[in-house]
């Protein structure tokens, strides 16, 4: 009887494998076929290039209407280019296996070493959960209210890194530049929405058919602009729901691939298993810096919908001023203390850089 038992158990695993597979396949943008990760287990190459084009959409940032390029899109970079920045981006991030970086540019090979880079990122972080919200579709105008990010960014630095060559000063000051002029287009260009933004709030007063709302968003004007969009949209939320019922799917099933990635991988799989109890450190660590604020109970988290209202306006569902003023001004000033740590280990490495050139004198800058 009890081997009966055993082997129903092994049967609803061996069953369950290929529906997990095909929802975190589905759940994540442009997923390869269950089969793919199949042959990665076995270090195939033909798994190799859909690996590469797979982590290269999960690392890259989303366009801003959330939409994610295809393999064959105009827009897409070439496998070789792809490679290169997977590379790029999960050593900024950490990824503590060498091996992933000694694999042919071309990307044909590598096929278990990405399979295990994925699931040290789905390990590591809610991956799956990042993904969802940039590409949900978004009915209103909405803006972020959550502590979350300010909390984990107090937390320790990273460790300095030492570069493979000669470090160029003038090629940093003019980096630094260029992100500060980067920066002010970037608050320019918010400003600028900002002011169309309450325009379109303006204009729109009275149109709305909730009358806690009372105007309309950018999406909801643009439905009246073109009628043929609410086509596209309806497409989008049904895609959206699929995806959402997919990562439904693989949270229940989830053990069952984590049971499936444990066997037969060896010495392997501890970077993996590390990255598991460092995700659950840093959670840890950022709920026990919000409780000994005394705030964890009254942050509200998550996208809030922004409603213009006169003053002296009964409440709605929207968002309040006060509220985000509140929670902006907080979230400034982690960022300060955070920016005036990385501001001091800056400086410590210029005059480290310019104390090993002799002749060379280290002016610093005016208001610093």
């Amino acid at each position: 009887m009890g081997r009966r038992r055993l082997r129903g158990h092994r049967g609803d695993a061996v069953g369950a494998l290929p529906e997990a597979i095909a929802a975190l396949s589905q759940t994540l943008p442009a997923g390869p076929s269950p089969e793919i990760f199949r042959r990665a287990k076995f270090d195939r190459p033909e798994a190799a290039p859909a690996l590469w084009q797979l982590l290269f959409r999960v690392l890259s940032p989303l366009p801003a209407d959330g939409a994610s390029a295809s393999p064959a899109s105009p827009t897409s970079p070439a496998l070789e280019a792809q490679v290169h920045l997977v590379k790029s981006a999960l050593r900024s991030q950490g990824y503590p296996r060498r091996a992933l970086a000694q694999l042919p540019e071309d990307g044909s090979q590598g096929s278990r070493e990405l399979l295990l880079a994925l699931a040290w990122l789905l390990a590591r972080g809610p991956l799956l959960e990042q993904l969802l919200a940039q590409t949900r579709v978004r009915l209103g105008d909405e803006i972020p209210l959550c502590e979350c990010e300010a909390l984990a960014s107090a937390g320790p630095l990273p460790p300095r890194q030492e570069a493979d060559g000669p470090v160029d000063i003038r090629h940093l000051q003019w980096l630094m530049g260029k992100l500060r002029f980067q920066w002010r287009n970037l608050i320019t260009s918010q400003q600028e929405q900002c002011a169309l933004l309450g325009k379109i709030h303006s204009y729109t007063r009275g149109c709305h058919s909730d009358r806690s709302l009372g105007h309309l968003s950018v999406a909801e004007t643009e439905l009246f602009r073109d009628p043929e969009g609410g086509r596209q949209l309806l497409q989008r939320l049904e895609s959206e729901n699929a995806r959402l019922e997919a990562a439904l799917v693989w949270w229940r099933q989830e053990l069952v691939f984590w049971k499936w990635m444990a066997g037969g991988w060896g010495p392997e799989w501890t970077a993996v298993q590390r990255a598991s109890q460092e995700a659950v450190g840093r959670e840890l660590a950022t709920l026990q810096r919000a409780w000994e604020q005394g705030e964890a109970l009254a942050q509200t988290h998550g996208p809030r919908r922004l409603v213009k209202r006169d003053a002296g306006a009964s409440g709605g569902p929207g968002l309040r001023a006060a509220e985000l003023i509140g929670v902006l001004r907080s979230r400034e000033t982690c960022l300060e203390a955070v920016l005036g740590r990385l501001q001091t280990r800056c400086w410590q490495e210029l005059t480290r850089l310019a104390g090993a050139r002799p002749g060379l004198l280290w002016i610093l800058p005016p208001g610093r």
